[in-house]
């Protein structure tokens, strides 16, 4: 091997990969990040068997090869380097850095140990902006929880159909949905698709390309996911990641969505979670608010009350329609919805929709899932349980 980069490209490439390498007592191979060189790209791979990350750069090659090298190292070091061009040369099992004045010797391992990264056939794929898609699916993979016991819900639920995405995910105590549409254009499947792909894939594919300008696109196989992203001067690809998919059945969520209430509050978004914020300040070791609607004077109050702190009252006036209600709710979860809503209102304000500064809260009685959606806009939903009172 010998090629030339940039110190800067090298950099940002290790920082994509490095992320799904660690420590392994198992396999120590996958503590490294695969380093190949071929036909004038330089290719960086890590993986820890569940995801898989390939990031590619154009560069001035000499001569082929590739070795694998300790993920922390190279990642340490390369940070000292000075903003210039860096040689790469490959002696058996060492490779020889130079940048400028310096000239470091690192050893490394066979590459011939590292795991093969799976490939996923291209066929059946969507195209969609990368930070379109990353913003949506940022609404919902805080909400999944890790469980032993129903592992489907330790993901995300994707429904891929011809010009609508659907997201889902659920910890039992609140569920979270988002829709939003493709270009059909851009969309090449001969199905609709359904998966579960772990939570921690989700937030890598967040944290990888939510940033990014440009599209992404998404492919699909029985067992596995693809997301890439193409390098803006060839259609080669630029950044892969791939993913195994949690296998089962999602629960049919749909069906504790209640499709009808007893009373709907239409709430001011900001008004509503600054006083969430401040009654949490007092609120017990269970995180309960309890809330009051009252219809007649088209008010909604809060009380929460911590026996070593004091307690809270609030007011807040909005419109009310149907029945009177009593119902608490654990505050991190109620605040964590709010601000969900705050998001799509400010995601619809840059794509150019309609300001909407207000959301609807709607109950079916103490002992029932409340529904938080964005007024004016079916494409969100946040489903709560609340603290039933002994």
């Amino acid at each position: 091997m010998k090629t030339i980069i940039l110190k800067e490209k090298l950099k940002e490439g290790i920082n994509v990969v490095e992320r799904v390498s660690g420590k392994s007592l198992n396999l120590p191979i996958l503590n490294n990040i695969l380093l190949s060189v071929e036909k004038n790209f330089l290719n960086l791979t890590a993986t820890d068997l569940e995801i898989g990350i390939n990031w590619w750069s154009l560069v001035k090659t000499e001569k082929d090869g590739k070795i694998a090298l300790p993920s922390r190292v190279l990642s340490s070091f390369v940070n000292f380097l000075p903003n210039k061009p860096v040689d790469l040369k490959l002696k058996d099992l060492t490779l020889e850095i130079e940048c400028e004045n310096y000239h470091t010797l690192i050893k490394g391992f066979n590459p011939e140990e590292f795991p093969i990264i799976p490939k996923v056939s291209e066929e059946e794929k969507i195209v969609i902006s990368s930070k379109k898609f990353c913003q949506n699916l940022s609404k919902v993979v805080d909400i999944a929880s890790y469980s032993s016991i129903k592992p489907e819900i330790s993901g995300i639920y994707f429904l891929f159909q011809k010009n609508l995405i659907t997201i889902a995910a659920t910890d039992s105590f609140r569920l979270g949905e988002k829709k939003f549409y493709t270009d059909s254009s851009s969309a090449n499947i001969s199905k609709d698709y359904s998966l579960i792909l772990p939570q921690r894939a989700a937030k890598e594919i967040i944290n990888i390309f939510g940033e990014k300008e440009g599209d992404l696109i998404i492919c699909f196989s029985p067992n596995q996911i693809l997301f890439e992203m193409p390098l803006p001067e060839t259609p080669h690809p630029k950044i892969q990641l791939v993913s195994r998919l949690i296998e089962g059945e999602y629960p049919n969520y749909q069906d504790i969505i209640p499709k009808k209430y007893d009373t709907k509050v239409i709430l001011p978004t900001n008004e509503f979670i600054n006083q969430i914020k401040l009654a949490s300040l007092f609120s017990g070791k269970i995180n309960e608010v309890k809330l009051k609607i009252d219809p007649k004077k088209n008010q909604l109050s809060l009380f929460s009350q911590n026996v070593d702190i004091g307690e809270h009252h609030g007011v807040l006036n909005c419109k009310v329609e149907g029945k009177p209600c009593e119902i608490s709710f654990n505050h991190r979860f109620l605040l964590d919805g709010l601000l969900s809503m705050a998001s799509v209102k400010e995601s619809n304000e840059r794509s150019g929709r309609e300001k909407d500064s207000e959301l609807v809260f709607e109950l079916t009685g103490a002992e029932k899932a409340g529904v938080l959606k964005p007024k004016n806009d079916d494409s969100y939903l946040y489903l709560i349980m609340p603290i039933k009172n002994s």
